[in-house]
């Protein structure tokens, strides 16, 4: 059983559908500052598709119980496409995955839906540092699935910035175990204003460390592996190029692979 609600900053219920595999919440009112969406779930640890919003699509993702979306504005916005929540008719929709689309070769990174404290929602991406703590630079940035980077700032060139931090640390928390053998890196690409990272490592959950050497380019670089268990992996070390710029960040990380068959019993 799924139940959908947007509550408004006095915990009234502004919109509410609930259903037994799918639910679709329309809401007609634009929204305001306070609002939050709420996605009940009787089942934990299961396998949904859940869109927030009609203009960002939906991410298949793993739940591990209750969702509260506070809905951004303002600054908390401008990483977002502008049609996002905007207007006065909304569509929220949450739909439990067929037993098939957990075990599919994807992009396990890949999640709309993530946002700061996040702990039910999974993938979810945090960092150690996020420049001067804007939505443009947040550590979701790089699994909301856009790949622009040869610009930098509002949506589509929002990135993870590092605010210059020479210790900056992201990490991929994907809820439960998973299996993985590739990772694509877009580096942000607005050279000159940018540099550029030429080295970084990767730290899988189960304790090894693989070092990506990477170029200049505003391409995808992509990096295989043997197939390993994961729960999370972290990115760290990141080795700047020697150009001036003390600009480098990161468009977007994906990981491929696809669910544990035995987590899925």
């Amino acid at each position: 059983m799924f139940s959908l609600k947007v509550v408004d900053k006095d915990g009234k219920t502004i919109a509410v559908s609930r259903g037994e595999e799918e639910v679709n919440l329309m809401v007609a009112r634009e929204y305001q500052e306070g609002d939050t969406i709420l996605l009940e779930t009787s089942e934990k640890n299961v396998h949904v598709w859940f869109q927030v919003d009609d203009a960002m699509g939906k991410s298949l993702v793993y739940l591990t119980g209750d969702v509260w979306y506070k809905l951004p504005f303002g600054e908390k916005r401008i990483n977002l496409s502008p049609k996002t929540f905007s207007g006065d008719k909304h569509l929220i929709v949450v739909k439990k995955a067929k037993e098939f689309e957990p075990t599919t070769y994807r992009n396990l990174a890949f999640n709309v839906n993530d946002f700061h404290g996040n702990e039910t929602c999974f993938p979810h991406a945090f960092a150690n540092v996020e420049t001067r703590g804007e939505s443009v630079f947040a550590a979701k940035n790089a699994i909301d699935g856009v790949t622009a980077n040869e610009c930098h700032g509002e949506w589509p060139y929002d990135s993870w910035g590092i605010n210059r931090n020479p210790d900056a640390e992201m990490t991929i928390d994907f809820g439960r175990e998973v299996e993985v053998d590739r990772v694509v890196i877009y580096l942000r690409a607005d050279f000159p204003h940018d540099n550029w990272w030429k080295k970084m490592t990767i730290t899988f959950s189960d304790g090894e460390n693989m070092e990506l050497l990477l170029k200049k380019t505003a391409s995808g670089q992509e990096f295989t592996f043997e197939k390993k268990k994961i729960s999370s992996f972290k990115i760290s070390h990141l080795i700047s190029s020697s150009e001036p710029s003390p600009f480098p960040a990161l468009t977007q990380i994906e990981i491929y692979g696809n669910d544990v068959a035995e987590v899925l019993q």
